[in-house]
Formats: C-alpha cells, sequence, structure tokens
C-alpha cells in the first residue's frame, strides 16, 4: 500500500464515521424534541435540478436539461396562527445529474408560511443539511508501475445550504396539499480541480 492509498483510506474512514455521526443526530432528533410538536405530515416531490449560478437561470428548468429526483420528507410547525406558520421539515432526497453523478441529501430547513386563504398560501425557507455526491463514471489511478487501476469509489461528502420559495394550495378542506418549490441548492466544498 503506498502512502496516497493510505492517505485515501484514512479519509474514507472519516467520511464513513461523519456519514455515521449525520444519520444517528439527524434520527435521534425524532426521538428528543418536544411532544408539542408532533411530525403532522408526510411529503413526496418529484424534482428536477441543473447547474448554474444562484438565482441565474429559473426559466432553464423546463427548457434544459433534465435531471430527475425525487424527495420525501416530513415536518411540523413551532408556531401556528390564522394567517401565518413557522415551520421545520426534515427530508431524504435523491437525484441523478446525468453523466456526471447521483446525489443524495439529507437536511432540515426551517421556514415561514403566509396563509392567504385556508386552502392557499406561499412560503420561504433556509435550509442546512448533508449531501453525498457519487461520480457516475469509473475512476482510475495511476500505479507505481505505470500501468491504470480501477479505483473503488463511494463518492464525496460535502455540505449543503438550501433556500427556497413555494406556494401550495389544499384540495378540499381536508384533502391533500398540493405544492410547487423553487430551491437553491449549494453544495461545498468544491470539488478540487
Amino acid at each position: 500500500m503506498t502512502p496516497a492509498d493510505h492517505d485515501y483510506c484514512t479519509f474514507k474512514r472519516w467520511c464513513y464515521e461523519k456519514i455515521f455521526v449525520s444519520f444517528l443526530f439527524f434520527f435521534s432528533f425524532f426521538e428528543t424534541f418536544p411532544q408539542k410538536n408532533k411530525l403532522d405530515h408526510i411529503s413526496v416531490a418529484f424534482t428536477t435540478s441543473h447547474t448554474a449560478f444562484p438565482f441565474a437561470s429559473f426559466s432553464k428548468l423546463f427548457t434544459k436539461e433534465f435531471h430527475p429526483g425525487l424527495e420525501i420528507g416530513t415536518g411540523f410547525n413551532w408556531r401556528t396562527k390564522p394567517k401565518h406558520d413557522w415551520f421545520q421539515t426534515f427530508k431524504l432526497g435523491y437525484t441523478y445529474h446525468r453523466f456526471v453523478q447521483h446525489s443524495i441529501a439529507l437536511y432540515s430547513e426551517a421556514g415561514y408560511r403566509y396563509k392567504f386563504v385556508k386552502i392557499l398560501a406561499v412560503e420561504a425557507g433556509f435550509g442546512a443539511g448533508y449531501l453525498h455526491a457519487i461520480p457516475v463514471g469509473k475512476i482510475y489511478k495511476l500505479s507505481g508501475d505505470g500501468v491504470y487501476k480501477k479505483r473503488t469509489n463511494w463518492g464525496r461528502p460535502q455540505a449543503m445550504a438550501a433556500f427556497s420559495l413555494g406556494i401550495n394550495k389544499k384540495i378540499g378542506q381536508d384533502g391533500p396539499l398540493v405544492f410547487l418549490q423553487y430551491q437553491q441548492r449549494i453544495q461545498f466544498p468544491f470539488i478540487k480541480s
């Protein structure tokens, strides 16, 4: 084993430890928050994403490449009034960025919801969490004897921050909620070139 391989194994072990601690913290939170803030909904979202500068190309979501994803979530309201809510969400998502990577995101958002009427509302939220990016292509490494060897790649751990704007409408008084949300995500640190 070369020093570079040893460093890679150490880094990989460090990544797995961070992932384990993140999941442990995330799921233990469900057991510890006060009973008055019970999880009150489940959400399922079909997503698309593209790479761009923040807020630079909203229209390209509908006209450019399609990178599908699925996100499930839950949450609760910290405070509810007749015209507004302060809310917290917990989400787990997957996105496939064609030819580049698979992404798995685990994050939470805190936000504000303004209710125009009982069945129509707008909301905004900020969030942060963990994102694991797994490259699609194979990775090769030049060995000491001048031969390229395939290297196992479990992906790279990254932090993420999010800002979202959305609108939702309840179908009927007690029916399901349909929503449309625009979210900007920043993942960091950026890939070293």
